[in-house]
């Protein structure tokens, strides 16, 4: 059974930029047009000639799909290896999106090979500095990452913050979603400079308060 941990640039194609992008748009975009008056704020920060790592803070399971209805932009996303295994249609469902197996312990040389494929695609990179969903108010737990494999690939970080994504409601148009686009984060060789300014460009656009994580400062 494959294990969906390695993909190669060629698997990036146009099917899979079609479905993830129908999906995302078609699907996701306008239910939560519908129900919760979706806006976006920012996209001019977004290049469609420029590669991204798309890190956003984490609020619900459509989050994926909300990042991508916002940067217009194929998105590679990392998911848990056990989604993969749960059942037939979710891993068929997974494969078509472009998503790819990680283990959240630890950055593994598949999660870097993976991370390069898709520099040499037309994708961008996504995934949620966090890893899990966080409805403290807070920016915290944040993973470094993220940052490391944006030096390894020499790509910019683009910050995207989502709001009200954790409230639920049956009622169209009483629920508000909101998702900001900050300006990208040059790529450089200070990882812990990277995070923090991914933490503080989160925490100055979610009015979250972005919470350090001193152990991890420490090289």
């Amino acid at each position: 059974m494959r294990k969906y941990t390695k993909r190669e640039a060629k698997e990036y194609n146009w099917f899979r930029t079609f479905f993830q992008l129908f999906v995302s748009n078609c699907i996701y975009g306008f239910y939560y047009k519908i129900m919760y008056r979706l806006e976006i704020q920012g996209r001019e920060n977004v290049s469609k000639d420029k590669k991204y790592i798309v890190a956003a803070n984490h609020m619900s399971a459509a989050d994926p799909f909300l990042t991508i209805v916002a940067t217009q932009k194929p998105t590679a996303y990392m998911a848990k290896e056990d989604l993969f295994h749960s059942n037939f249609l979710m891993t068929l469902f997974l494969d078509w999106l472009g998503a790819f197996a990680v283990n959240r312990d630890k950055l593994d040389v598949s999660t870097i090979k993976t991370a390069l494929s898709v520099k040499n695609s037309k994708w961008d990179l996504g995934l949620f500095p966090q890893g899990t969903r966080v409805l403290n108010g807070k920016i915290e737990n944040v993973s470094r990452g993220f940052a490391a494999l944006a030096k390894t690939t020499k790509t910019d970080i683009l910050p995207v913050a989502i709001l009200g994504a954790d409230k639920k409601t049956k009622i169209p148009f009483t629920g508000k979603v909101i998702l900001k686009i900050g300006k990208p984060i040059p790529v450089c060789n200070d990882i812990n400079e990277m995070v923090d300014k991914w933490g503080y460009s989160i925490s100055e656009l979610t009015g979250f308060e972005y919470v350090k994580d001193c152990e991890a400062q420490v090289k």
